[in-house]
C-alpha cells in the first residue's frame, strides 16, 4: 500500500474516530462544563475544620467528575470562594462568583451564607446546597437554600429528649446554651432551643442561654451560674472554641456536667482543640447524620475508596463525613436533572426542580445520609426525622444512640 493510500485511510480513521466521541454521550469531547461553586473558611472561626470538611466534599466532586459525570457528559468545574463565615464578606464576593464559575450549584458552608444570599438565589435561579442543620430564619415554603438536617433545635430537642430517658425520672432536664451574637446563625439556634423548652416544660428547663465572644477564652463565671443552677447538660452550637472555653471552665470548677455539640464543632475536632480526644470523654454530639464510627458501613468504605483513590488526605471523623455528604446529595441531585433534562443547558433551576422530583436515597449517598424527600414546604426534609448522637467512652469515639426520633418543634 502507498504511503499516500496509508495517509488517506489515517484520515478517513481519524475523522470517524472524532465522529463517533463527539455523538457518544460521556465521551471527553462531548462533555459540558458547569461551575459549581464552594463557600469556604479558610481565615476565620472554621479555618480549623476546612481540612476535613472541605477537602472530602472536593475528593466526592473528583470522584463523581470521573466515575458518573464522563458518562453523562458533564463536568463539574468547582472552586473555593474564602467568606471568612461572615455575611458581609459572602454578600460582597457573591457577584464575582455569579460572573466567573455561573454556578448550576453552591455548596454553602454556615449561617453567613444563608443570610447573605438568602433573599438573591431565588431571582439568580441557584440553590445553596448546606452540609448543615437548618435555620429558623431560613424556614419557609419555596425556598432556594437547602438543607439535607432538619433544624439545629430539632436536633438539640432530640438529644434533650433522649438524655432525660437515659437519667430516667419525671423531672425536666436542666439545660444550659452557650452562643454568641456574633453570628445571626447562632442567636436562631439559641432561639429555637428557647422556643422548644417553653413549649415543652415538662421535657426541658432551660437555666440560661450564655451570648459570649464568638471564640471565647474564658467562661468560668457564665459557667459557674450554670453549674449553680443544676446544669445537666450544657448545649453548644457554635463553634470549637466555645466548646473547649466552657469544657476549661467546667474543669475548673471541678464540675462533671456533660457538653453537647453539633457536627461541626463535633468531639473529634473539639477535643483535638482541647487537647486530645479524652479532653470529651462523656460529652455528646448530635445530628441527623452518620456517625464517623469504626463499624464498617458503606459511608467509611466510600471514604477509603476516596482516599485510595481520589486524594484525600482528611481523616475518618464526623467533619469529613460532613463534607462527603454534603458533596454527595448535591451530585445526586445535579445527577437527577442530567438524566431528566439532558446534558445541555442544564440550568440552576432545573437542579432545584430535581430535588423535588424525586429521593434522594441512602443508597445513592452511600449511608452518610438517610433518604431524603424534599418537598416545598420546608428546606428540610420533613418526613422520617432522626438523630444519631455518638461520646467518648474510656477514650473512644463510639455511638450511643441511632435512629432518635425528633420531636416536633414549632417555627420561632
Amino acid at each position: 500500500m502507498s504511503n499516500q493510500r496509508k495517509s488517506g485511510f489515517a484520515t478517513l480513521a481519524a475523522g470517524a474516530s472524532l465522529a463517533c466521541a463527539l455523538a457518544v454521550p460521556g465521551s471527553a469531547l462531548a462533555q459540558t462544563t458547569y461551575g459549581v461553586a464552594l463557600l469556604s473558611d479558610f481565615s476565620g472561626p472554621y479555618a480549623d475544620i476546612m481540612p476535613m470538611l472541605g477537602k472530602s466534599r472536593e475528593a466526592v466532586l473528583d470522584w463523581w467528575n470521573t466515575e458518573v459525570g464522563a458518562k453523562l457528559g458533564v463536568k463539574l468545574n468547582y472552586k473555593n470562594f474564602d467568606t471568612r463565615y461572615d455575611a458581609a464578606q459572602t454578600a460582597s464576593l457573591w457577584p464575582g462568583i455569579k460572573s466567573e464559575l455561573n454556578p448550576i450549584a453552591v455548596l454553602g458552608l454556615g449561617g453567613p451564607d444563608v443570610a447573605a444570599l438568602g433573599q438573591r438565589l431565588p431571582d439568580d435561579g441557584v440553590a445553596l446546597f448546606m452540609s448543615t442543620a437548618a435555620y429558623g430564619y431560613a424556614w419557609k415554603p419555596d425556598s432556594w437554600i437547602i438543607n439535607p438536617r432538619p433544624t439545629y433545635a430539632h436536633e438539640h430537642a432530640a438529644a434533650f429528649k433522649w438524655m432525660k430517658a437515659q437519667r430516667g425520672g419525671s423531672q425536666p432536664l436542666k439545660v444550659g446554651i452557650i452562643s454568641s451574637e456574633a453570628s445571626p446563625a447562632y442567636v436562631d439556634i439559641a432561639r429555637g432551643s428557647e422556643r422548644y423548652a417553653k413549649e415543652n416544660p415538662s421535657e426541658v428547663q432551660l437555666l440560661e442561654v450564655v451570648f459570649t465572644e464568638v471564640q471565647p477564652t474564658d467562661l468560668t463565671t457564665q459557667v459557674r451560674r450554670l453549674v449553680r443552677g443544676g446544669v445537666e447538660v450544657i448545649s453548644i452550637q457554635t463553634n470549637t472554641a466555645a466548646v473547649v472555653a466552657t469544657k476549661r471552665a467546667l474543669q475548673a470548677l471541678n464540675a462533671k456536667v456533660p457538653v453537647i455539640t453539633s457536627s461541626h464543632n463535633g468531639l473529634p475536632a473539639s477535643g483535638k482543640a482541647a487537647g486530645g480526644l479524652g479532653q470529651m470523654e462523656g460529652d455528646f454530639e448530635a445530628y441527623g447524620m452518620a456517625i464517623a464510627s469504626d463499624e464498617d458501613t458503606p459511608a467509611r468504605r466510600f471514604y477509603e475508596k476516596l482516599k485510595n483513590n481520589y486524594k484525600l488526605a482528611a481523616p475518618w471523623n464526623v467533619l469529613t463525613l460532613m463534607g462527603m455528604s454534603q458533596g454527595l446529595y448535591s451530585v445526586r441531585v445535579i445527577e437527577h436533572a442530567i438524566r431528566k433534562n439532558g446534558a445541555q443547558n442544564l440550568t440552576g433551576a432545573k437542579v432545584r426542580e430535581a430535588l423535588f422530583a424525586e429521593p434522594v436515597t441512602t443508597e445513592e449517598t452511600f449511608g452518610t445520609l438517610p433518604t431524603l424527600k424534599f418537598a416545598k414546604q420546608a428546606p428540610f426534609p420533613i418526613e422520617g426525622l432522626k438523630v444519631n448522637i455518638a461520646t467518648i467512652k474510656n477514650g473512644k469515639y463510639v455511638i450511643a444512640a441511632t435512629n432518635v426520633d425528633t420531636p416536633a418543634v414549632n417555627k420561632w
